[in-house]
Formats: structure tokens, C-alpha cells, sequence
């Protein structure tokens, strides 16, 4: 079998990653890559080819694409990787805005023959696989209640300059979007229905850029369940932690392996209640040593391509939905709603 050939949109520290675990693969092989800090165009020593413009990217004879890009410019970029008949894969956030995600749907129909997939790759970590499938297997009942914190202590990301990240022509919004966007789209996976009902402080009091350092955010669906989430770049200590109660039981994930190493170990909780527990109930905590997301999503991707299969998780459909629910609580603080015109 013909490997495909895969470009690369956007060739720093995410956009190298993915071609570490492209390598691994015998059914896909990347031929170029494009980012703007090149010099000029060329060829790394292995034969890819490297562009300082995506448009010469997209000249090249591809199969996929992946787009690695920042906010502002990954939609458009989406798009044209479609129009050109390449299946695509896009880093999150979809986009800077919900119009932005619709734009790429619009393009995503024009080409129903195409794969296109996000990168929503903690849905990939078998400790939030495992709280899934206890979830879905109903041994607990249905989900009450979330409380969620996802913070870290400034704008980062694996040690790097990332000064876009806190321009809001470039990124579109802050900590929420860039990183709590993982959690908000958890908390819709976990829930199984959508939340209709926000309330929400949103504020860039403490680093004082243009975009958001703290959300707060309590959230319910239409029959009761309710969330609670904090987004945070102002969190000394990085954290992850999802505490999940259910009707007979409850399930703590806490600590993300990542790239940073900076959020503890990987762990689910179960917990299981007794009548005689006296709120001290049966706990039983795994700790997973192993990070398999990065891998398994481009498998899951590699595998739709060639097979013809649906994608599960990273859906244009969950993007857009998980897109929308970040702009409801951007838009439940009427000061910053009003301060930004959203």
C-alpha cells in the first residue's frame, strides 16, 4: 500500500510532534511541511520539503493535511485544504470564532467524500476512556454533577515564546479557549447533552491582556445536570482535576500527561458508595504511566481515510457545538460580552 502523503501546515513544537508520530506509522508519510520562521524554501536532508508559505504547501502532490497553524489563520487554511481535495486534520481550537468553524462546515459539505477531524486529543487519554465507559455503561446512574479545574500559572506552552496566544486579532480569546476548551468539551462528553442554561465571570484583571486569564463558569442541562468550571492562567501549581458524582457513585480525574509534565500523575478515581459508609466510602485509584492520545487519534484519523470509516471524537460537529458553548460563557458576563461586542 502507498503510504499517504501528508503536509504539515505549521512546523513548531505541535506540528513536529505530529510528525514524530506520523513516522511511526507505515500507512502515512510526511513529504512537506511549511512554517513562516523558515528562511526560504528547501529541503530537509530526508527529502521533505519545507515552505515558508502554506499556499506553496498546498501546490504539492497530498493526500492530508495537517494544520498546526495559529487561531486566525487555521480555518482558512482548513478550508483550503479541503477545496483541494485533502482530507484534514486541525489542531484546536477550530477556529477564533463560532463563524469561523461554520465557515470550515460549509466547505466540510461541499466535499462529503473527505475526512476531517480536530485535535481534541484528551478524549485520547485512557483515564478519561475509562471514565467513559463506566459513564455509558450506566453502572452508576446518570451524571449529577461536574466540578472542573484546568489551570496552569501563565499563557505557556511547552516552555515556548507564545506571545500570540495572548493577542486577541491573533488568538481570539484566552485561557478558556486555548486550554479550558479541552474541559469544556469533556464536560459535554460526560454530560451526553448540552448545557442551556450559563452563568459566568470572565476576566483578564491579573496579566491584564486582551484576552482572558480566569472564567468561571456554572453551567446546566435542561434535566439538571450541573457543571462547574474554572479556566485559569493565573494556577501557580498546574492542575487538572474533574470530579464527576453520579447517582450511585462518583469518579475524580485528576493530573493530564502532557508534553509539560507539569500536571502529577494520571488518575481515575471510582468511588462507591455504601449505605454504611458513613461518607467515607470504597475509593479504588489507577494510575496510567502511559500517554497514548497523540498516537491513537492520528490512527483513528489514518484509519478513516483509508477505510472509509466515520470519525468518533474530534467531530466538525463536536467542534462546533464545544466552539458555541465557549462563546455562551464568554457571552453570560455581560461586561465582557459588552467590553468585546461578542
Amino acid at each position: 500500500m502507498t503510504p499517504l502523503r501528508v503536509g504539515i501546515a505549521g512546523y513548531g513544537v505541535v506540528g513536529k510532534r505530529r510528525h514524530h508520530f506520523i513516522r511511526q506509522r507505515d500507512d502515512m508519510a510526511v513529504v512537506a511541511v511549511c512554517d513562516w520562521v523558515f528562511e526560504d524554501d528547501g529541503a530537509f536532508p530526508d527529502g521533505i520539503a519545507y515552505f515558508r508559505s502554506w499556499d506553496d504547501l498546498l501546490a504539492r502532490d497530498l493526500d492530508a493535511l495537517f494544520v498546526c497553524l495559529t487561531n486566525d489563520v487555521a480555518p482558512t487554511v482548513t478550508v483550503a485544504g479541503l477545496d483541494r481535495g485533502l482530507h484534514v486534520f486541525c489542531e484546536k481550537p477550530p477556529g477564533r470564532t463560532v463563524e469561523d468553524v461554520e465557515r470550515v462546515i460549509a466547505a466540510e459539505r461541499r466535499h462529503p467524500h473527505l475526512r476531517l477531524k480536530y485535535g481534541f486529543n484528551h478524549r485520547y487519554h485512557d483515564s478519561v476512556r475509562d471514565a467513559l465507559e463506566i459513564i455509558e455503561s450506566g453502572r452508576f446512574g446518570r451524571v449529577i454533577s461536574m466540578r472542573g479545574v484546568y489551570g496552569k500559572s501563565k499563557f505557556i506552552s511547552f516552555g515556548q515564546d507564545c506571545d500570540w496566544r495572548v493577542d486577541r486579532a491573533v488568538a481570539g480569546g484566552g485561557i478558556l479557549l486555548d486550554q479550558g476548551i479541552h474541559m469544556v468539551d469533556l464536560m459535554r462528553l460526560f454530560a451526553g447533552r448540552e448545557f442551556a442554561a450559563i452563568h459566568s465571570f470572565v476576566s483578564n484583571d491579573f496579566w491584564g491582556h486582551t484576552v482572558e486569564d480566569n472564567a468561571y463558569a456554572l453551567m446546566r442541562t435542561d434535566d439538571g445536570c450541573v457543571a462547574f468550571l474554572h479556566s485559569t492562567a493565573t494556577q501557580w501549581r498546574h492542575r487538572f482535576n474533574l470530579d464527576i458524582t453520579l447517582e450511585r457513585g462518583g469518579l475524580i480525574l485528576s493530573g493530564i500527561l502532557s508534553g509539560s509534565k507539569s500536571y502529577g500523575a494520571e488518575t481515575l478515581t471510582v468511588i462507591q458508595p455504601h449505605e454504611d459508609d458513613k461518607g467515607d466510602p470504597r475509593e479504588v485509584t489507577t494510575r496510567y504511566n502511559h500517554d497514548p492520545s497523540w498516537p491513537d487519534e492520528i490512527a483513528e484519523f489514518a484509519e478513516a481515510v483509508l477505510g472509509g470509516g466515520d470519525i468518533r471524537f474530534g467531530t466538525s460537529g463536536d467542534a462546533l457545538k464545544t466552539m458555541r458553548l465557549v462563546y455562551d460563557i464568554y457571552r453570560a458576563d455581560p461586561d465582557w460580552q459588552s467590553r468585546w461586542n461578542l
